[in-house]
């Protein structure tokens, strides 16, 4: 599925990723504070054009299992952040991912992404099944799960290792929300 509208929220439009958006992207992909909890990066110049050129590789592919849309502010269409739904081989499950530029944390951009990008998943892709993982010391990207009205699943001790800058092991949280959870939380207004 080719995304040929734009996905907006109140303050935001996600959209596909074009090679316009290097500058944007690899001030966050590049910055160590903001990156710290992935288990990529810090990105060089390269990798942000590798990158770009996977996500605009993956607009076209039929069938589609990755979906990664720039989160851009409406009022000047920069970019902030970017996010994405990544399919599983039975194409009904899906993992959620986000990053956003560290100047633009603690603002409810990152939730009010998430929401459109659930919505989205559901409805528009009719999955069944999402997921989440993060570094269990992200508190930002937890407190963002929950407020989707996901549920944690599961804490695994040590399962997630960085490498590169910082070669340790970390705790990882894992958090799901099934299609008949996130429907009666939006019929009842409780997104």
């Amino acid at each position: 599925m080719r995304i040929d509208d734009k996905v907006e929220t109140k303050r935001l439009i996600l959209r596909e990723f074009t090679h316009a958006d290097f500058e944007d992207v690899h001030a966050y992909a590049s910055n160590l504070e903001n990156i710290k909890y992935m288990i990529w990066g810090p990105n060089s110049k390269e990798d942000t054009i590798e990158f770009l050129d996977d996500c605009i590789s993956n607009i076209d592919k039929n069938p589609r299992t990755q979906y990664d849309f720039a989160i851009t502010l409406k009022e000047n269409g920069k970019v902030i952040g970017g996010c994405g739904i990544y399919l599983n081989d039975g194409l009904y499950e899906a993992m959620l991912g986000w990053v956003l530029h560290k100047d633009y944390w603690k603002q409810g951009y990152m939730t009010e992404a998430g929401k459109e990008l659930v919505r989205f998943a559901f409805e528009d892709l009719k999955l069944h099944r999402l997921y989440v993982t993060c570094d269990a010391e992200n508190y930002g990207s937890y407190r963002v799960m929950e407020n989707l009205g996901m549920r944690r699943e599961g804490h695994i001790i040590k399962s997630r290792k960085f490498t590169g800058f910082k070669d340790e092991w970390h705790d990882e949280l894992f958090y799901g929300i099934l299609y008949e959870e996130w429907s009666k939380r939006k019929d009842c207004n409780l997104q």
